[in-house]
């Protein structure tokens, strides 16, 4: 019933282990671009938030227009009010690094 098979197994093993570097090759890099995309995916969404509360603060507590730099898990958010077109605009930014992008996200004071 059982029949020789001397030599075959070396074969079997590398045609699969080249099998799995390629399916690795091809999906680790793409694991990393979407880590990258869910990463910056978070920061905007913090970006809005922080800017809409900046919106509401002055709204309801009529806070002086103050630019600042707010500081949450290690990613620096930098706060500026600006006057554009007789409008105050309060802008978020946060810089370039090698985990995420640099991005801003401006909303104006009605």
């Amino acid at each position: 019933m059982l029949q020789n098979n001397k030599g075959f197994f070396l074969l079997e093993l590398l045609l699969s282990l080249s099998a799995m570097f390629l399916i690795c090759l091809v999906f680790i890099p793409s694991v990393t671009d979407l880590r990258k995309q869910s990463v910056n995916l978070q920061i905007e969404k913090k970006m809005r938030q922080i800017m809409y509360e900046e919106l509401e603060a002055k709204l309801i507590d009529n806070r002086t227009f103050a630019n600042y730099t707010l500081v949450q898990n290690e990613i620096g958010y930098q706060i500026t009010w600006k006057d554009s077109f007789g409008q105050k605009e309060v802008c978020v930014k946060v810089e370039k690094t090698p985990l995420h992008l640099e991005n801003e996200i401006c909303g104006s004071l009605e």
